[in-house]
């Protein structure tokens, strides 16, 4: 497994994330939201640069030029509800990507709200076989629901390669990661590789509550 921490980089996307991360900006969902949007941009980027191009011809009103041209046949998947504004980032940038969609939930398995699992409900996905799948989600804590989609997606055929995109880390989800997919058949980029988890699972120092900051709460 290949972890990229985009965050050891000097770039406007920290200045997005320091954003992100405010207690008080959080306050306005339509920045937050843009904001995710702003670094799902510069992942998207950076995220381009690692994927396979051909030469292709272009016309234009002059003459005739050979131009290097995305290759890959990119699924962009992500998981519900607060995947979403990172999604259409991501989709801004991979404008021809088809598109998978996963629903998971946490349910605490205890009432101190320590033991968690992972409920998938729904599933729309093209077929994989042979194609880049990237998987897009804000927070990436126990790893849970990511393996949980990865799982679920690849019922759907066999991606040439995979590919996790994320905005905030935990070690202990890359750890997990690790142990369930221990043929390093995947890529991890995230904006920030944060300290821990808590006893609930959250993120240390985190942002909160990715999709109630998009969404607002629910009960």
């Amino acid at each position: 497994m290949k972890v990229i921490n985009l965050s050891e980089q000097n770039s406007l996307m920290n200045e997005y994330v320091r954003a992100l991360r405010d207690k008080e900006l959080q306050l306005d969902r339509a920045r937050f939201r843009t904001n995710l949007r702003r670094v799902a941009h510069v992942m998207a980027y950076e995220i381009s640069k690692t994927l396979t191009y051909t030469p292709q011809e272009v016309v234009t009103p002059l003459e005739s030029m050979q131009m290097n041209t995305l290759q890959d046949e990119v699924v962009l998947g992500t998981v519900l509800r607060a995947g979403l504004p990172f999604f259409e980032g991501f989709l801004d940038c991979f404008d021809k990507a088809d598109c998978a969609f996963i629903s998971a939930q946490r349910v605490y398995e205890d009432e101190a709200k320590t033991k968690v699992e992972i409920q998938c409900s729904y599933k729309a996905a093209p077929r994989l076989d042979d194609k880049v799948l990237l998987i897009v989600d804000p927070m990436l804590a126990t790893g849970g629901s990511m393996f949980a989609a990865i799982e679920s997606l690849k019922k759907n055929g066999t991606p040439k390669r995979i590919m996790l995109a994320c905005l905030v880390a935990a070690p202990e989800a890359i750890e997990a990661l690790k142990q369930w997919m221990p043929n390093n058949e995947i890529d991890v980029y995230c904006a920030s590789m944060d300290r821990q988890l808590n006893s609930h699972q959250y993120i240390l120092p985190g942002l909160g509550d990715a999709g109630d900051l998009c969404y607002g709460e629910k009960c």
